[in-house]
């Protein structure tokens, strides 16, 4: 199993977290799409590291195009020197229609078709194909020499795809390289629904699991002392709320019977009572999506829940952890 790290999200820092997680011994480091641009940070990190994978966990597809998205994922291909993991993901309507003014559509189907359009505009560049992609959301039949890449020497980066629904990790398995699974989801919602969906995705595609990829931000409560262990279960609580509050993901609180939470908290995010929603994430709900315990008894803990199922692993802490703490979790998992 790789055990991945996260870049700093702050812009300014990426250079020195990216050295540091190098350092540490990480396998790959992820930056997310926030307040920041994704792909910035990792230009620099790729600048000052040497062997480390680097991806994007996640930028969001629908806030550009396949055209876009194929440019800058080659750039970063040959930049980094085949170490890139592109990973996508939808984000949710609202985000998409109202903070980027985008179209938004059957986003299962459209996110299919965003990966094919894109691997068909890879092709032209690096077998010199004919583009010649028409679908149902995207269009791509021009491309002169001018604006042509060229073949990549380290080929098309992996595409990873974001899903906590079944029909988006269907298309995870059909079109996709690996699976960026949520940190809202539970060992029993992987078993019982993303793995049944991812398979039913790859074998529209003929393809098993095998070489299949499946990454996981596992939550993580953790600490040395009482103090330090409130402060973890607070965060992890605050978090869980939030995501909580998404219709998205209101099918993994309904598997478990807490269905009726999501209304509640749904009710309260619109009303900004962010702290009485965290005050209804129970200790049961934190166990159930959550690795709790002391740094040393991490690495077994996430073993014996998912190390059957995932072959990537990064700590999701939403609260400040240690770095102490990060590279004792890390040195269990690479001594066992």
């Amino acid at each position: 199993m790789l055990i991945d790290g996260g870049i700093s999200f702050d812009p300014s820092d990426a250079i020195s977290s990216a050295r540091r997680a190098e350092e540490d011994g990480f396998d790959g480091l992820w930056c997310a799409e926030t307040s920041h641009d994704p792909f910035l940070p990792l230009v620099l990190a790729a600048e000052h590291t040497e062997h480390i994978e680097l991806g994007t966990a996640i930028a969001v597809a629908f806030a550009r195009n396949p055209m876009t998205m194929a440019v800058l994922a080659n750039d970063l291909q040959t930049f980094s020197k085949g170490r890139f993991l592109l990973g996508l993901g939808s984000q949710i309507k609202p985000h998409i229609t109202k903070r980027y003014s985008m179209p938004w559509s059957h986003p299962a189907a459209r996110m299919r078709e965003f990966i094919q359009a894109m691997r068909a505009i890879w092709s032209a560049w690096h077998d010199g194909t004919k583009l010649a992609f028409r679908g149902d959301f995207y269009t791509h039949t021009l491309m002169t020499p001018f604006f042509n890449a060229g073949p990549n020497p380290y080929g098309a980066p992996p595409v990873f795809l974001a899903a906590v629904g079944e029909l988006m990790t269907e298309v995870a398995g059909e079109v996709a390289d690996g699976l960026l699974a949520h940190g809202f989801t539970t060992e029993r919602y992987m078993r019982e629904i993303t793995l049944p969906a991812l398979e039913r995705g790859l074998v529209k595609s003929g393809r098993t699991r095998e070489g299949f990829a499946i990454s996981y931000p596992a939550m993580i409560v953790t600490g040395t002392n009482e103090e330090e262990m409130k402060t973890a279960v607070q965060g992890v609580k605050a978090q869980l709320a939030f995501y909580g509050s998404t219709p998205a993901y209101k099918p993994v609180l309904a598997l478990h019977g807490w269905g009726d939470l999501h209304s509640e908290l749904n009710t309260l995010s619109k009303r900004g009572e962010w702290v009485a929603m965290a005050g209804l994430i129970s200790d049961d709900i934190v166990d159930a999506f959550a690795i709790v315990g002391p740094p040393e008894e991490i690495p077994a803990k996430l073993l014996g829940r998912y190390g059957d199922m995932v072959t990537r692993i990064s700590f999701y802490a939403p609260y400040r952890m240690d770095h102490a703490r990060v590279q004792q979790m890390l040195a269990g998992f690479k001594s066992s």
